[in-house]
């Protein structure tokens, strides 16, 4: 499958890698409109919508896994049979951008969603922020990686994943001590609209990954009284 969208690609060296993937029944094209906002906003980054390697089940578009039958413990399985293909992506745009996991952002929409969250927590090493948007785990994970910054957003009116979802994992994500920003958004439905647009943008150039904040404390040392 070759029918991925090349949104921006700087001339020299991309400080990050930006990865967009579409939900079931979609197209890379539709990830377009955020990846342009994304490009526009951080100009020196590798923006790439990611086409799914499967026809969608149903005629339209493609999709990462199949939902014929679907239950809890299929969509699991189903997810892990799509990692290997999935991991395979991100490692070949890594190596074409000469980009580690430190610049890597996964930014999935519904079952594009699942698979980036589920690559988070099962891959370690790949990269280091993941931003949900109407989307949820396969399951909810065991541990948390402090490596990887989670940015879960959902429309309060989604028919498609309820946002329960997002709120169950955001409190399960913060029991772990995962760094973790959560939005519900209260008019949104199943889709990726101006609103949520604006306020992801202000959400990554906002919040400081905790990792961050780590390596500059431990730059500077202990805090000695009195100093």
């Amino acid at each position: 499958m070759t029918d991925h969208l090349v949104v921006a690609q700087p001339a020299g060296q991309a400080k990050q890698l930006m990865l967009l993937f579409h939900g079931m029944g979609a197209t890379a094209e539709d990830m377009r409109p955020l990846g342009e906002r994304l490009a526009a906003a951080y100009p020196q980054a590798c923006v790439i919508c990611v086409a799914a390697p499967h026809p969608g089940d149903y005629g339209l578009g493609r999709q990462w896994f199949s939902t014929r039958e679907l239950t809890d413990e299929r969509r699991v399985q189903r997810v892990a049979d799509a990692m290997p293909a999935f991991l395979a992506t991100i490692r070949e745009w890594q190596a074409k951008t000469g980009t580690g996991a430190a610049e890597t952002a996964l930014i999935g929409f519904s079952q594009g969603a699942i698979m980036a969250l589920e690559c988070a927590f099962t891959q370690p090493g790949v990269t280091a922020r993941v931003v949900s948007i109407g989307g949820r785990f396969a399951r909810l994970p065991e541990t948390a990686d402090e490596g990887v910054t989670l940015y879960l957003m959902h429309g309060k009116e989604d028919p498609v994943v309820h946002y329960g979802y997002t709120v169950t994992a955001a409190e399960h994500l913060v029991a772990l001590g995962a760094d973790v920003v959560a939005d519900v958004l209260p008019f949104a439905g199943h889709e990726i609209n101006d609103d949520l647009i604006e306020l992801l943008l202000d959400r990554l150039g906002s919040h400081v990954p905790r990792r961050i904040w780590r390596e500059a404390l431990a730059q500077d040392g202990p805090i000695v009284p009195g100093e």
